[in-house]
């Protein structure tokens, strides 16, 4: 027997946990923890964002970085989304490290294992869309296997809005393009 849910109560999975990292017009670092978002093309990202001063900043600088959560971040990563950048230093207050992408006016922060460096190609006020030209990932070696990102030693996480949790994405369950062949015989 299934049961009916009201919209507000629909989940829609899995849901990636984004550290969203910009630049004010000073320089100054911030980071915020955004779950509504998806590669919407190769080399593109969009997110849902509400107004923050993530997005006041971005708007200025033109670029931000994309870092994924992970099992080892959940605490300083939860921080990003639990604090306002308008009221603290919050890269400072988390004790994170940044260093400067090479290629967008962001901050990478050295904490997270994958980053994507971002340019911004729209953020529209009335939608709260966000799309971002990827051009440069940073991945640290700890995480890679013959060259690619390992999400087994990577432990990537995502939000689980039915519990209000988090949850490391699990192991392999089947080949892309591929165990679907055999239902095509």
């Amino acid at each position: 027997m299934q049961r009916e849910f009201n919209a507000k109560q629909s989940i829609i999975t899995p849901e990636a946990v984004f550290i969203i990292g910009t630049y004010d017009e000073n320089g100054v670092p911030n980071a915020m923890n955004a779950a509504w978002g998806m590669q919407s093309d190769y080399g593109e990202i969009t997110i849902q964002l509400a107004k923050h001063k993530t997005t006041d900043n971005l708007k200025k600088t033109g670029g931000f970085t994309v870092a994924f959560a992970t099992e080892s971040t959940v605490v300083i990563s939860d921080y990003f989304g639990i604090e306002s950048g308008n009221k603290i230093n919050k890269i400072e207050k988390a004790g994170c490290h940044v260093r400067k992408s090479a290629h967008v006016n962001a901050p990478i922060i050295e904490e997270y294992p994958v980053t994507l460096e971002c340019r911004v190609k729209s953020y529209s006020d009335e939608t709260g869309l966000l799309v971002g030209e990827i051009v440069a990932m940073q991945a640290d070696e700890a995480v890679l296997t013959d060259g690619k990102v390992d999400y087994d030693k990577l432990r990537p996480i995502m939000f689980d809005i039915s519990s209000m949790s988090y949850r490391v994405i699990g192991p392999v369950v089947g080949k892309a393009y591929h165990d679907g062949l055999a239902l095509k015989k």
